[in-house]
């Protein structure tokens, strides 16, 4: 339906109905220094279609190719071009789980089938229909572990330097007027790790849960048997962050431990699963959990049943959200089921299988593993860690990093991110590469760089 605007002679009958002079009226509240001042008069006139077309072909011929080797949580993967040609066909493309949802069958089994491939990566018990992003689902994570760890009186959570900057400021955010502690836990400087005898000092103390960043934000693969068995010792949860990509190849978070015990809370940033680099969004989290704690589990849970008749039925399951119940009783925060993000995510991880999704991590490995010795071999250059990697990698360069990735973009070339600002590691970068990198990509960034460092 097209928007239809009121005339002045509505807006007069409005006003006159509620007994206002005018529409300034309706906003005395607001005090006079925040106002704007001008209203829509102060926009500039409008533009014909053909000068609007023009205009908008002159701004795009602006733009240029830039090879990027930026990671830091948001990756560059090849999506088939039967994922988005599925996802936005109508039937798809509002797939947001509907308040009367049982309305909508066909939705709900997307969500099920979605739920039932988180679980099976991240070999947990159950899934929710996703959250708003990773770093907001962390936040969740961190309020369901208060939930979940009754014998905590805490309100404190360990949460490694070694996490994602991005991730630890969304969380501290939602959780810090809500009386949560978030406790630093620092990383070995020189594996790049955070390591059990970081945690020391932290033993036989109450935490809620234990934070652990699989791999971590330097690309480093953390030793998580040893962090899961360490934390569950000393009565804490274990709240996984991991990336999906690496779940293909890794040990995924439900069978993480010496016993096998596993991670008691999963969650992560959804966006490599077949999600396009877009400015920042929409991407979408994802969120899984064993057994024993669902019912402390935000957001929204898609089961399959059977109707009177016997036949296959989806539905919503254990509603703890505000709109079902009492609101000092509801589990969700910011959770946000991104339908569209997950439909695609779905249709991605359907496609490519098992094997497909091994393939391409292996490559995303194997080409970051080749670009890191490609990069070393320039004089100055080095790992600024000994761990191993999945597919990024922390270096130290001869020079300022800030400086060396402003002249690398003036060649096109994305290299990374700076360390200084988050980690004060003046002279380091995080620089990333996935299975869409040729090997004449690799070489022309390590050209790039040997140029810009001479």
């Amino acid at each position: 339906m097209p928007y239809i605007p009121h005339t002045e002679d509505d807006v007069q009958a409005m006003l006159a109905a509620i007994g206002a002079d005018s529409i300034e009226q309706l906003f005395d509240e607001i005090p006079a220094h925040l106002k704007a001042g001008h209203g829509l008069d102060a926009l500039p006139e409008g533009r014909g279609e053909m000068e609007v077309t023009r205009l908008m072909a002159e701004r795009a011929e602006q733009d240029r190719f830039a090879l990027s080797f930026i990671g830091g949580g948001a990756y560059a993967h090849h999506i088939p071009a039967a994922v988005w040609e599925i996802a936005t066909r109508g039937e798809y493309y509002t797939a947001y789980t509907p308040y009367q949802a049982e309305a909508s069958q066909g939705t709900l089994q997307v969500i099920y089938e979605y739920q039932t491939l988180i679980a099976r990566l991240t070999a947990m018990d159950v899934s929710n229909a996703s959250v708003y992003d990773g770093a907001s689902g962390l936040a969740e994570a961190v309020l369901m572990s208060l939930r979940a760890n009754r014998k905590s009186k805490s309100r404190k959570v360990l949460v490694p330097d070694a996490l994602n900057p991005r991730y630890r400021s969304a969380c501290e955010a939602i959780v810090r007027n809500q009386d949560v502690e978030l406790v630093s836990v620092p990383f070995c400087s020189d594996a790049g790790q955070t390591l059990v005898d970081g945690l020391k000092e932290h033993e036989g103390q109450d935490y809620a849960a234990l934070v652990i960043s699989q791999p971590n934000y330097f690309g480093s693969l953390e030793e998580v048997d040893a962090l899961t068995d360490w934390a569950h010792a000393n009565g804490m949860l274990v709240i996984a962050v991991v990336n999906p990509t690496s779940l293909a190849l890794l040990t995924p978070p439900g069978e993480w431990g010496t016993d096998g015990e596993g991670a008691d809370i999963v969650v992560g940033e959804g966006q490599p699963l077949g999600i396009p680099l877009s400015s920042g969004g929409p991407y979408f989290g994802f969120m899984a959990c064993t057994k024993k704690h669902v019912r402390q589990m935000p957001g929204r849970i898609i089961g399959r049943t059977v109707d009177m008749e016997g036949k296959q039925g989806f539905t919503l399951t254990l509603q703890a959200r505000e709109q079902h119940i009492r609101r000092s009783k509801a589990t969700s925060n910011i959770c946000t089921n991104q339908g569209l993000a997950m439909t695609a995510a779905t249709i991605y991880v359907s496609l490519l299988g098992p094997d497909g999704l091994a393939s391409v991590a292996g490559h995303c490995h194997a080409n970051t593993q080749k670009l890191a010795d490609k990069l070393c071999a320039i004089d100055g250059v080095e790992r600024a860690f000994s761990a191993p990697v999945f597919h990024e990698v922390a270096l130290t360069l001869p020079q300022d990093a800030d400086t060396v990735l402003a002249r690398l973009a003036e060649k096109d070339i994305l290299g990374g991110l700076s360390l200084a600002k988050d980690y004060s590691m003046k002279n380091a970068i995080l620089v990333n590469s996935t299975e869409v990198h040729t090997e004449g990509d690799l070489d022309l960034f390590a050209q790039a760089l040997k140029e810009v460092l001479a």
